[in-house]
């Protein structure tokens, strides 16, 4: 089982507080700065672009991510003793397959819903493609965005997963409580203040997907390969003056922001089907175990726990 792999290791609650307290902490207080000082952050972003550019600007962005993933393992190999393997998955060794499939799935299906909307609504959209730029753009964003999406799904599906999980003795809480925070880890994006709180449904709803199947499948590597994707793709192909990521891509959005359908379909839609798919290729079972079980230590692990039916999808 996925989240019992942490009782291997050294888990006592206060060894998982600093961590998110210094992750979380900081993006407090960045939020706090721009509610206080009534910063525009679009506006804010705009200038730096318009004075580094958007590749130094991307860079600066992702880079404390990927350096927070490495002090993230080391955290976990030194302070709790646990391997990077067992925080990845619960199987012998990290099933790189998995990871390729979600990719691929996710970068196929992406790619394909973004030049569908461009054919369907051209008037939305201007080429942008520039050679030199976006050979620039794909250098920097396969080597730091993944760690980017990395460094997130090993916080909340992995370390504040396991380690809620372990102290609790609860899967469902986890679920929710790590899946409610991502959602709002989001809420100082240029995003949010341009559509509204509403697209934080995107977001939560994002987090529930991603907890899921990383629940279901009993490891990250699901969840690791389909944020790679999404974050990855959509760099490269597509931009806007008001997202988080503004780079050279394919294609800018000039269309007027606004919340609509394309919110809630990837949630109530797109994520369900995408469930079916993994839970048919890697025949998942125990959905309400393996979701909203107990958390049984290792001493305990010999029982057999009521709840732990046969229910196969």
């Amino acid at each position: 089982m996925y989240i019992e792999q942490a009782f291997k290791s050294k888990h006592e609650v206060w060894r998982y507080i600093f961590i998110p307290l210094g992750f979380f902490g900081l993006m407090a207080l960045n939020y706090l700065a721009i509610l206080l000082l009534n910063i525009d952050v679009e506006s804010m972003m705009e200038t730096q672009i318009a004075q580094r550019g958007e590749i130094s600007v991307l860079v600066e962005l992702l880079a404390p991510l990927a350096i927070g993933l490495g002090i993230l393992f080391l955290w976990v190999k030194f302070i709790h003793k646990q391997s990077i393997r067992s925080l990845t998955t619960s199987r012998k060794k990290v099933d790189w397959k998995r990871i390729f499939f979600a990719f691929s799935l996710w970068g196929i299906i992406t790619s394909g819903l973004i030049f569908l909307d461009y054919y369907l609504n051209p008037e939305d959209y201007v080429w942008n493609f520039q050679l030199e730029p976006f050979l620039w753009l794909l250098l920097i964003g396969v080597a730091l965005i993944p760690l980017q999406t990395s460094f997130e799904e090993y916080l909340f599906r992995g370390y504040l997963m396991q380690g809620i999980g372990v102290n609790y003795k609860s899967k469902l809480f986890p679920l929710i409580f790590t899946s409610v925070l991502f959602g709002m880890m989001h809420i100082g994006n240029p995003e949010v203040a341009k559509l509204g709180y509403g697209i934080l449904v995107y977001y939560i709803g994002t987090g529930f997907f991603l907890g899921i199947i990383t629940l279901m499948d009993e490891g990250l590597e699901l969840a690791l390969g389909f944020h790679a994707a999404n974050n990855l793709i959509s760099a490269l192909l597509l931009t806007a003056q008001w997202t988080a990521f503004q780079t050279p891509s394919v294609l800018k959005d000039v269309s007027k922001p606004e919340m609509g359908y394309d919110v809630l379909v990837p949630v109530f839609v797109v994520f369900p089907l995408l469930i079916l798919i993994f839970a048919k290729k890697y025949r998942w079972s125990n959905w309400k175990y393996k979701l909203a079980g107990p958390v049984i230590p290792p001493v305990e692990e010999n029982a057999v726990a009521p709840s732990q039916e046969n229910s196969v999808l």
